[in-house]
C-alpha cells in the first residue's frame, strides 16, 4: 500500500502547480485545498445525472451568485477542459449523495462514477483569498489552517425545474477598516462569487450561531473585525439535500478542484 504523502507547509503548497497539487490529493492527501497552487483558479465540483443536467444549468443561470458555472462536461467524461486531472481521483475528498441523503465519503469515487454524469465546475471564493492577501488582508482558516466556515442561510435560491434549496455562505473576518477593500477586491472575480453577499450581523442571513458552521471549520472573529460572508459553490449540496435526487457526486466542501486557469483570467477591471 503506498503511504499517503505528507501535506506539505504553507509555502510548499503555494509553489505548487495545479498537477502537482492533483497527483498529491490522487495519492491520498485529503485536506482543504484553500493556499495550495497560489494564483490558479480553484472550483466545485456537482455530478448529476443526465437527466438532471438541464435542471441544474438553469438553478444556476437562475442562481449565478453562489452557483457561476465554469464549465461543464459532457456525460460521462472525467475531465474538464480547465481541468487536465480525472475528475474522480484528483480531489481531495468528495461525497456521494443517495435520494438527498449524504452515504458516503471517499478520496476516490472511480467505483461509484457512472457513465451518465454530467459534472459541473463552480467557481470558489479561494479563489480571490490570493488578491486578499496581496492587499495585506488576513485570511483567518489559512492562518489557523482550518477549513473556511460556510453556514446555510435562510434565503431561498430561486428554484429550477426540480431543483430547489437555500443559499450556502462562506465567511472570513475582515478588519472593519478594510472592509471596503474587500468588497472592492472581490467585486473583480464575479466567476468565482464576487463581492460579498452580507456584512455585519449574521443573524441577517439567518445564522444563529457563527461557531457552529454547517460545513467546514469556526473560526474568531475578533475584537475589531466585522463577520463577511460570501455566496458558496456548496450551494448546489444543499439544494441535492433539498431536492433528493437519486443520485449526485459532489466535493468534501473545502477540498476543490485545483484548476489549469490562472486567476487572472477571471478578473475585470
Amino acid at each position: 500500500m503506498t503511504p499517503t504523502p505528507r501535506a506539505p507547509s504553507p509555502a510548499q503548497a503555494a509553489a505548487l502547480g495545479p498537477a502537482g497539487a492533483r497527483g498529491l490529493f490522487r495519492s491520498g492527501l485529503a485536506v482543504p485545498t484553500s493556499g495550495y497552487a497560489a494564483g490558479y483558479t480553484q472550483a466545485n465540483l456537482i455530478a448529476l445525472p443526465r437527466d438532471l443536467a438541464f435542471d441544474f444549468l438553469l438553478f444556476a443561470q437562475r442562481n449565478p451568485k453562489p452557483c457561476p458555472v465554469l464549465d461543464v462536461t459532457e456525460p460521462g467524461e472525467v475531465s474538464a477542459s480547465i481541468f487536465g486531472g480525472d475528475l474522480r481521483t484528483d480531489l481531495p475528498a468528495y461525497r456521494v449523495y443517495t435520494d438527498g441523503v449524504l452515504t458516503a465519503e471517499a478520496t476516490d469515487v472511480r467505483e461509484v462514477w457512472r457513465d451518465d454524469l454530467v459534472a459541473f465546475l463552480i467557481g470558489c471564493s479561494f479563489t480571490f483569498e490570493t488578491p486578499l492577501l496581496e492587499a495585506g488582508i488576513p485570511v483567518r482558516h489559512l492562518e489557523t489552517g482550518s477549513n473556511v466556515p460556510m453556514y446555510r442561510t435562510d434565503r431561498p435560491c430561486r428554484p429550477a425545474g426540480r431543483l430547489s434549496g437555500p443559499l450556502v455562505v462562506s465567511m472570513r473576518p475582515v478588519p472593519a477598516d478594510r472592509v471596503a477593500d474587500a468588497v472592492r477586491i472581490t467585486s473583480r472575480y464575479p466567476a468565482v462569487h464576487g463581492a460579498p453577499v452580507h456584512v455585519g450581523d449574521p443573524a441577517g442571513l439567518g445564522i444563529a450561531d457563527l461557531g457552529r458552521p454547517d460545513f467546514g471549520s469556526p473560526v474568531d472573529v475578533r475584537p475589531g473585525e466585522v463577520p463577511v460572508f460570501w455566496a458558496c459553490g456548496v450551494t448546489p449540496q444543499a439544494a441535492v439535500m433539498a431536492s433528493r435526487p437519486e443520485f449526485a457526486i459532489a466535493h468534501a466542501p473545502g477540498h476543490m478542484a485545483v484548476t489549469d486557469v490562472r486567476d487572472s483570467a477571471h478578473q475585470v477591471p
